[in-house]
């Protein structure tokens, strides 16, 4: 768990008001991972069950339907950092550097290429 020195937050809150500084504040020390995809660091927070639900938070335009790791259209790929599939591996193709972000949690700082 990433934890927040006070340096931190007096820079923080350099020209935040007090509930964006908060809301901010809480988001950056409960971030377990972080995701970079298409120049975009997203946060892996305590509640995102997925990969998908982290990318679908920040808005990152995803493809997915049936959120179980059967069909195999959210499969992006996995530049770097470590997975895992808490349900057992899909069932869906995943080639070597791909992954499917709608069953799978991160293990580490994630690099994705999203076509």
């Amino acid at each position: 768990m990433m934890k927040v020195n006070t340096n931190d937050k007096n820079q923080m809150k350099n020209g935040l008001g007090d509930d964006a500084f908060n809301r901010q504040l809480n988001i950056k020390e409960n971030i377990i991972y972080k995701i970079t995809v298409q120049n975009n660091e997203v946060p892996v927070l305590p509640d995102h069950k997925t990969v998908l639900d982290s990318l679908e938070a920040a808005d990152i335009e995803t493809h997915s339907h049936c959120r179980d790791g059967f069909c195999g259209v959210c499969r992006v790929t996995l530049i770097s950092g470590e997975i895992h599939y808490p349900n057992g591996e899909p069932l869906a193709y995943v080639g070597d550097d791909e992954i499917l972000p709608c069953c799978c949690i991160a293990s580490s700082d994630l690099c994705l290429g999203i076509d």
